[in-house]
């Protein structure tokens, strides 16, 4: 039989094509990057899709996300810390408070009447993840953390002007700790992510929501509440929720050293703070939609305000004693939280 001659430049032009097709894919990683928010939402439009660009920018398009936003990746908001860390989804950012009592050493951010500044505690709350917090997020490098703006109640039928006026009212909770205040505030709180409250007022389902004003616009919440609470603005906020932006850490640690730079780079106490400082800019924008809808707006007075904190007092100790039980020093972790909080309060 003739052996088949194939000309050597048709050789070297075959070999040089799978050669740099075999680079190109080599070069470049996508990420997919799952979360709950839509793309009006602020945490799209000034968090996931700005990351997302600085990383191909710098990594000249070695590095791409694939955004899913609004849950289009499937699943629940609660579903997406075990999606990461079982490399479902390789980006995300989400609430641990949307899984009660996973996450009780972050828990302290949460805990009521804790800060005015979301800027400054999220800066906290890194220092303090770093110190107190990594083991709780095995399987996933966390990239930030912070806390949403001030949060108020929201309600419908029945407005909110003292603690009293809770007894009877269904109220959705962001978290453990603020379901735990709603039932000391004498409300009946329902856990729920913020992707299921506009359907449950308008079902009837709940009386009213709390949350911060940065999440009101793009969920429409001002369209199905006409009275917003909010406590007076000389003591802490009434209640704040966290959040983490978190990679898998097994795709984390494939990447070449040049890109595992690139994402620490884009991570940490800076990013931490400054989606902090976002979240407090959004407060006006938030109130300024459900004040052109002419919503109402009420103002607890300093004294109320103090009869709520006196009735939140339980639980400091309670998660203190939850702390001390795990063989963790609730006390001097609490210490820290708050101590982290004034010394960020304070740089800014």
């Amino acid at each position: 039989m003739t052996p088949i001659r194939i000309p050597f430049a048709r050789l070297a032009l075959v070999a040089g094509l799978a050669l740099s097709a075999g680079t190109a894919v080599a070069q470049e990683t996508l990420l997919k990057f799952h979360h709950m928010w839509p793309t009006v939402g602020m945490g799209h439009k000034r968090v996931v899709a700005p990351w997302c660009e600085k990383i191909a920018q710098e990594s000249n398009n070695r590095l791409r996300c694939q955004i899913l936003p609004a849950m289009t990746g499937g699943g629940t908001p609660a579903q997406l810390v075990d999606r990461l860390k079982d490399g479902v989804d390789e980006l995300t950012v989400t609430l641990p408070g949307y899984t009660p009592g996973r996450f009780p050493i972050m828990e302290a951010f949460e805990l009521p009447f804790m800060t005015n500044s979301a800027e400054a505690a999220s800066a906290a709350a890194w220092e303090y993840l770093l110190k107190h917090g990594t083991k709780e997020f095995p399987g996933s490098k966390v990239l930030a953390t912070w806390v949403h703006d001030p949060g108020f109640i929201s309600t419908s039928g029945k407005a909110i002007n003292r603690m009293e006026d809770f007894k009877g009212q269904k109220i959705r909770a962001a978290s453990r700790q603020s379901s735990k205040l709603l039932a000391r505030l004498g409300a009946t709180p329902v856990g729920m992510p913020i992707t299921g409250v506009a359907d449950a007022m308008n079902k009837g389902t709940i009386d009213g929501f709390l949350t911060a004003w940065e999440i009101i616009p793009p969920f429409k919440l001002h369209e199905v509440s006409k009275f917003h609470t909010e406590i007076d603005n000389t003591r802490p906020a009434l209640f704040t929720a966290g959040f983490v932006f978190m990679m898998n850490e097994s795709k984390f640690e494939a990447l070449a050293p040049e890109l595992k730079e690139i994402i620490n780079r884009n991570s940490g106490a800076e990013l931490s703070r400054t989606i902090g400082r976002y979240w407090d800019e959004a407060t006006a924008p938030g109130r300024a939609a459900a004040k052109e809808r002419g919503n109402n707006f009420i103002a607890i007075s300093a004294a109320e305000t103090d009869r709520w904190i006196k009735a939140a007092q339980p639980l400091y100790d309670e998660w203190i004693a939850d702390m001390d039980k795990k063989g963790l020093p609730g006390k001097q972790m609490l210490q820290d939280a708050r101590d982290l909080i004034a010394k960020h309060s304070k740089a800014r």
